[in-house]
């Protein structure tokens, strides 16, 4: 699989090629359809899995990125909902221990995805734009089969 454009910049990836056109699957939508080869560019610069990926929004890949499990995601999604937080709520109220928690928070603030916040004089912590972003598209309804 490679990526191309089209004449227009579009970029897509090539699902089969013929001596006249190609199949290429756009990956925001993931529609194929068929388009003349001498429409077609291959995009050396952009890998396909890459390409791939791009069809996700941002906001979702960089939560996924950030959360090795569920329980990760489950701080995010707490925060998206509750936050901001203090810490010593953080603690008390999840199965995290000290260690993890922080090891967790100091993750995502790395990524953008919470912030450091001052709740009730306390230290605590509030989910970005970002993350309350992705939360939403990652609860939209799923499509019917």
């Amino acid at each position: 699989m490679r990526t191309v454009r089209t004449d227009d910049g579009e970029q897509y990836l090539l699902v089969k090629q013929s001596s006249e056109s190609s199949l290429v699957r756009d990956p925001d939508t993931g529609a194929e359809r068929y388009v003349p080869n001498a429409d077609l560019t291959v995009d050396t610069g952009a890998p396909p899995l890459t390409t791939a990926a791009g069809g996700v929004p941002a906001s979702v890949r960089r939560v996924l990125t950030a959360t090795p499990n569920d329980r990760a995601l489950g701080l995010l999604v707490e925060l998206a909902d509750r936050g901001p937080l203090p810490v010593r709520t953080l603690l008390d109220a999840y199965d995290l221990c000290e260690s993890d928690l922080h090891g967790l928070l100091a993750e995502f603030r790395a990524a953008g995805l919470v912030d450091e916040a001052r709740v009730a004089g306390e230290r605590g912590y509030d989910a970005t734009a970002t993350t309350r972003d992705a939360i939403a598209l990652l609860r939209e309804e799923e499509p019917d089969d």
